[in-house]
């Protein structure tokens, strides 16, 4: 069961601190279930502005980031499950016309690279004021990025937007036409959604579209963002990466081993001061998203947990410290299991 310091921790947040709504969920190694309600916790609202709408366990979040590991790493491993390509092909082994009539090492670059965000790419480029989307795709290629010495871990979308675009070139068809878990997808019902921000730049609140302005000036899926999941879709994910089953057995060995510093394949590491919190294993990893999403997997631990919070509602700029709730829920859950 979640333990009690763990709810107490998570009521306290939607109640006072500001957090419009939590949803939790774990899975521990065994697969117990032993109540409906033992293992989520489903709190506070999908939205608050302009109306109040209550958060119902089945909602659809935006995932924001969660994207890059649960979407793009996992179907660039699937390639290469399938043999259609390599991790350490180079870029313009599948975008031969990535910096036509440039000369940058951007070309050779290769796909584990990019993953693991050692491209030596900066981390992210206002794309989504460049003009409409055909726009924006080419011009992401021929872009003369200031590439940085390769190696070196800086966190990057643009790496990832560039996955994105060799998923797309490798299939003959674009992100939005990939076949989905259960529990995730890329056209949320609205309806059904939880609200994120009121964007400044689309002058209206979201819910049920991407809320990175990037991945929605692209028609709203990139290799980036753009994924939405309900709790029990991302808690499947969490499980299967728990237990197996995510992907071929030598495919997950390798997007959970180190590659990177502080960085597996498709994932973060346990480190000090990470959002997993302090009582992890050194074998922990996983990932976050801007929304205010994240999963987290303990293997020595046995278990594994999804925190989905939309505190970016119904602006990215409060006060609610998501970083210090994040290590806090993962402590307390890991103390108490």
């Amino acid at each position: 069961m979640i333990p009690d310091a763990t709810r107490a921790l998570l009521q306290q947040a939607v109640n006072g601190g500001g957090l419009p709504g939590a949803a939790l969920g774990v899975v521990w190694m065994d697969g117990r279930r032993d109540t409906p309600t033992s293992d989520t916790l489903t709190l506070g609202h999908a939205q608050l502005v302009p109306d109040a709408v209550p958060l119902q366990p089945d909602f659809w979040w935006d995932l924001a980031s969660l994207t890059k590991p649960l979407f793009t790493a996992r179907a660039v491993l699937r390639a290469v499950e399938a043999g259609r390509l390599d991790l350490d092909d180079s870029l313009s082994a599948h975008l031969p016309d990535l910096a036509w009539m440039q000369i940058t090492p951007l070309k050779e670059r290769t796909l584990r690279q990019l993953l693991t965000h050692t491209a030596g790419l900066p981390a992210w480029s206002p794309l989504y004021t460049w003009g409409d989307a055909g726009t924006i795709r080419a011009r992401l290629l021929q872009e003369p990025w200031q590439v940085a010495e390769a190696g070196q871990v800086v966190y990057s979308d643009l790496g990832y937007m560039l996955l994105g675009r060799v998923l797309e070139r490798v299939y003959g068809q674009t992100l939005r036409d990939f076949a989905l878990d259960d529990g995730l997808t890329f056209a949320p019902d609205l309806a059904r959604s939880v609200a994120t921000e009121h964007c400044l730049w689309r002058e209206r609140m979201l819910r049920g579209e991407t809320h990175d302005e990037n991945a929605a000036a692209l028609g709203g899926v990139s290799g980036h963002a753009g994924l939405f999941g309900t709790l029990a879709g991302v808690l499947a994910q969490a499980g299967a990466l728990l237990r197996g089953g995510w992907l071929s057995p030598a495919a997950q060995a390798l997007a959970v081993q180190p590659h990177a510093e502080g960085r597996t394949l498709a994932f973060v590491q346990a480190q000090p001061g990470w959002s997993g919190g302090s009582l992890c294993s050194p074998q922990a990893f996983g990932h976050t998203g801007f929304t205010g999403t994240g999963l987290w997997i303990d293997p020595v631990r046995g278990v594994a947990w999804v925190l989905l919070t939309n505190r970016v509602h119904p602006t990215r700029h409060s006060a609610v410290d998501i970083q210090g709730l994040r290590r806090a829920v993962g402590n307390t859950l890991l103390a108490g299991s």
